[in-house]
């Protein structure tokens, strides 16, 4: 790969709608790539999936596209979030699963140029997607990555 790639990652939890819409656009994000496995739950409020996409076209004219490889599966997710689970174990287990998927092939350095990993985590330290930012970084190189 020659040409680099900008990717950003923010997580919504902890920020108002307006931290958050505002964060995106001074960053000049132009889409946003849901990164989360349940995208339509009460508990996303403004990050719900169809309101989430609205407010992006009208606040910022960003788009809006959901990435379910770039999720990790019910199992994982439980274990770790509903179990105490260990990190390390979570981190493992996520990345194999992107290996398995291989998602260096599913998702091309275009698409990923100016996009924006979203997830809920408030930051990036223990969140998966900051794993599938650095999973891509090492498969392709020249990728980098700024946490909003």
């Amino acid at each position: 790969m020659h040409q680099s790639v900008s990717l950003f990652t923010i997580g919504f939890t902890q920020k108002t709608a307006q931290k958050f819409f505002d964060t995106l656009v001074n960053a000049g994000v132009k889409r946003v790539i849901d990164t989360r496995l349940n995208n339509v739950s009460q508990l996303a409020g403004f990050t719900k999936r169809a309101d989430l996409e609205y407010f992006l076209l009208k606040i910022g004219n960003i788009e809006y596209t959901h990435i379910l490889d770039m999720a990790p599966t019910k199992d994982i997710l439980d274990e770790y979030k509903k179990n105490n689970g260990d990190w390390e174990i979570y981190e493992k287990q996520f990345l194999q699963l992107m290996k398995e998927r291989q998602l260096e092939k599913k998702v091309s350095p275009e698409l990923l140029d100016g996009s924006c990993l979203l997830c809920s985590e408030a930051k990036p330290h223990h969140c998966h997607r900051r794993l599938v930012a650095e999973y891509l970084r090492d498969k392709w190189g020249n990728i980098t990555i700024c946490h909003l």
